[in-house]
């Protein structure tokens, strides 16, 4: 009979999507005891055996096929992932078209992350006469063997990569360590190590320590102090000991050494929550919002998952019953994540729950920094902290029950993932909630179209606040007709209306916010003799003027250039088009000289000057008036900012993307109901050179259900989500005619499928091969093939093996192949 082996599955980091499965390796006996599921290991992996990261999904014993390869080493003490992540993990490969190392990684915080250092060193035993006559034939074997040599006998890849004409020395280095001329070895470095501080422990009674240094309180003075506070405390960290004795770390050894006191590591956390004191009581709701809370606790309180929509008016107080609902959940044992769509929306609705629900809160954003973000994963992970407060990432946050998730302003296109796994947060909410059988709560004034159908054909339950919280009224909206203002000799960028109510703000005493959502100073640069517009080398298109550093700047690859005096052309004279958020600064400042204006967009956002920081600054110095790109158009909530300025209302509305009608909606209604919040009535203006405009119109008088209508009706005459989903297959490049060969390869490849079912009010159709909207992004060509059907396991399965395909094919090498599902960026 044969011998039954430990044996692992192992997703590997070094699979691409084409051949990503899981890999079986035997474990080591010495690994026997310590290897579950979760953990990470290095194993050797491909004909040469090059080291890869891989993540054990499950453990067997079993007699193997055939030879198995070893597993190297254990990269972690204990599992990053749990089940129900690895599940996760299995369910993302599936859905998103991404290996399952990738979605696991997605999953952890980027202080998880391993770095392989592989090196090479000069055998044991192998002198420079020994190398050089074996590589006398070899010229590039004799290079290598030389850098080595003259390093020392060790060098990293980098290192031996770097000498000149050797494009790719593996397999020169395979023939060298077969050779037995040197050995290989790889170093795994995680990005982010746990931080400890030392902390000092009295080892005796302390009647017995006092005894013992009694006698030297006069020689030994500090020593004598350290003891007596440690008979106090029992044990403190050294820092503090330091500091509150005076004693140097050399005294605190030398108790050590004696054995008063043993010194241990103790893990502490970088990031120091903000003391908050006794917890804030809960606001009482309204009736609207007992409504809605009681139906939604009923939800929460089933057996089985839920999914609801709560659609409430800007400033209605959806908070507020979010904050109730975690308060019960918490209650009931179990935790809550809530999702923005904005950095900048964090550290405010970080202040509320910490008000609420102390150091229970864990906050997790891409702006973190990496160890404070590691930190607070480990807070969620060890059950410290059961609220998680944070962006798209907080989805994954590893709380072990978990009975709510919120995603509040569920609509924006920034809960869709655009790098290596291009997930949505809602799809994982939804796959999550139905592990733990929690609740999905979706909130927003101006739900996306699909969640609103979803919550019309019954998936979704429906609650709705349709008024304001404390009875405020929503802000009057006028529309100002920017045609009429050139007509009248006005060519700013303000109108006389937008002008007239803003000195009224400054007179009273109030604030304003002014929405542009273009930063930079114009839209570019336009010589006045030629037309010649200065575009970017490395993508199609145009570069945007930047005041504050007199450059011309792509805001796609980030290729910039000095704004050349005269056109390079003809010599003439540069004029600018357009207006950014910089330029408007500069027209505000020249208007009010004595007002300050604060900018606030991705120019003016640093590690120092943060989100919070500017904020925090236009709250309390109530600054007159600030002016800034999308991430002053929702979720802030200033009781004394009362006007609202739209600069130009039409600026994403002719996007091409049929969803640039609903995208203008949202941000024109969420930006207008940041006024009027407090005590005193708002007013906005949205200035449009198409005041006709059915969309804006309805904005202005925060319709909703009118613009839903009607949207709805024109996404089911052109079938696009929620009737149909769209599968968005993008090819890119450095050789337009090899993208478009690779598009027109996969576009043949549905139409075995396509064509039986095409017709009928949802048979499938292929659109493309088309250029995206930008055809060149940083010298990579893009072309896009588009499918709309419905999105089930047949089509994914296609749409996989397609991609397999694609990825096997020897001529598509160096093209990259995205498949997007139902794209947020159309």
């Amino acid at each position: 009979m044969d011998k039954l082996v430990k044996t692992a599955k192992v997703a590997l980091a070094a699979a691409t999507f084409a051949i990503d499965r899981p890999y079986t390796y035997r474990v080591p006996d010495a690994l026997a005891e310590k290897l579950v599921p979760g953990m990470r290991v290095l194993v050797p992996f491909g004909a040469g055996n090059r080291p890869s990261e891989g993540l054990v999904l499950s453990l067997a014993d079993e007699v193997p096929e055939g030879r198995l390869k070893e597993i190297g080493t254990l990269l972690d003490p204990r599992p990053v992932l749990t089940q129900e992540g690895i599940r996760l993990a299995l369910w993302m490969r599936e859905r998103f078209f991404c290996t399952v190392y990738a979605a696991a990684l997605t999953m952890l915080p980027t202080g998880l992350w391993y770095v392989l250092r592989e090196s090479y060193a000069i055998a044991p035993g192998v002198d420079r006469e020994t190398w050089e006559e074996k590589t006398a034939r070899s010229p590039k074997a004799k290079q290598i063997m030389g850098l080595l040599y003259a390093a020392g006998g060790q060098a990293d890849l980098d290192q031996i990569k770097a000498i000149p004409d050797l494009k790719d020395p593996r397999a020169i280095l395979r023939e060298l360590e077969k050779a037995g001329l040197i050995t290989r070895q790889t170093q795994a470095k995680r990005k982010v190590g746990d931080k400890t501080e030392p902390i000092a422990r009295l080892t005796m009674d302390p009647a017995e320590a006092m005894a013992l240094l009694a006698p030297k309180q006069k020689t030994s003075p500090m020593g004598y102090r350290v003891t007596e506070l440690l008979c106090r405390l029992g044990s403190a960290s050294v820092k503090e000991l330091c500091y509150f004795t005076g004693a140097s770390r050399a005294t605190i050894k030398s108790l050590a050494k004696k054995g008063v006191l043993a010194l241990e590591e103790k893990e502490v956390f970088r990031r120091a929550m903000p003391e908050t004191g006794e917890s804030t009581p809960l606001s009482t709701l309204n009736d609207q919002q007992q409504a809605a809370y009681q139906g939604l606790l009923d939800l929460m309180e089933e057996p089985a998952p839920q999914a609801a929509l709560l659609y409430g008016v800007t400033g209605s107080g959806k908070t507020q019953v979010y904050l109730h609902l975690i308060q019960k959940a918490l209650e009931a044992g179990r935790g809550a994540i809530v999702m923005v769509p904005e950095i900048a929306l964090t550290p405010s609705l970080l202040q509320i729950f910490l008000a609420h629900f102390g150091r229970q809160v864990a906050i997790l954003h891409s702006c973190l920094p990496t160890g404070e973000r590691y930190d607070e994963w480990k807070r969620v992970r060890d059950g410290r902290a059961k609220v998680v407060v944070g962006t798209r990432s907080a989805v994954f946050a590893p709380l072990p029950d978990l009975g709510l998730i919120i995603l509040d302003e569920e609509q924006e296109s920034s809960y869709q993932s655009e790098s290596m796994v291009r997930y949505h947060a809602r799809e994982v909410a939804k796959f999550r909630c139905k592990q733990h059988k929690g609740l999905l709560l979706l909130g927003s004034a101006t739900p996306a179209v699909e969640s609103r159908y979803a919550a019309e054909t019954g998936q979704y339950h429906l609650f709705t606040l349709q008024q304001r919280y404390n009875a405020h009224q929503l802000p009057k909206v006028v529309l100002a007709d920017m045609k009429q203002e050139l007509r009248a000799g006005n060519n700013s960028g303000l109108s006389e209306l937008l002008r007239t109510e803003l000195e009224e703000n400054l007179r009273r005493g109030e604030q304003s916010i002014l929405f542009l959502n273009r930063r930079g100073n114009s839209r570019m640069a336009l010589c006045s003799q030629c037309g010649e517009v200065p575009t970017c080398p490395r993508c199609s298109v145009h570069l945007t003027y930047h005041s504050a550093n007199g450059r011309l700047m792509c805001h796609y690859c980030g290729y910039s250039m000095p704004l050349p005096e005269v056109c390079p052309h003809c010599a003439g004279r540069f004029q600018f088009v357009g207006m950014g958020t910089q330029k408007l600064q500069e027209e505000l400042q020249g208007l009010y000289p004595d007002v300050e204006v604060m900018r606030m967009d991705a120019d003016t956002i640093t590690a120092t000057r943060s989100h919070e920081v500017l904020l925090d600054r236009f709250r309390r110095k109530k600054v007159p008036i600030l002016l800034g790109t999308q991430m002053v158009a929702k979720g802030l909530d200033f009781p004394n900012v009362t006007l609202v300025g739209v600069v130009d209302g039409d600026l994403s509305l002719y996007a091409d993307n049929y969803r640039a009608a609903e995208r203008t909606f949202s941000l024109l209604t969420q930006v207008v109901g940041r006024a009027g919040r407090g005590d005193k009535p708002g007013r906005a203006i949205i200035q449009t050179w198409t005041p006709d405009n059915d969309i804006l119109n309805l904005a202005a008088r925060q319709d909703y259900d009118t613009f839903y209508t009607g949207e709805r009706e024109m996404r089911r005459l052109l079938r696009f989500p929620p009737f149909l989903n769209l599968f968005r297959i993008t090819i890119s490049g450095p050789e337009e005619t090899q993208v478009l060969r690779a598009c027109a390869v996969v576009r043949r490849s549905l139409d075995p499928w396509i064509k039986p079912r095409q017709h009928g009010p949802e048979g499938p159709e292929v659109l493309g091969p088309a250029p995206a909207p930008i055809l060149k992004i940083n010298n990579r060509y893009r072309y896009r093939v588009l499918v709309k059907c419905r999105n089930d396991k047949e089509i994914r399965a296609i749409l996989a093996q397609i991609l397999r395909a694609a990825q096997q094919d020897r001529a598509n090498k160096g093209l990259s192949i995205l498949i997007d599902v139902d794209p947020m960026d159309g």
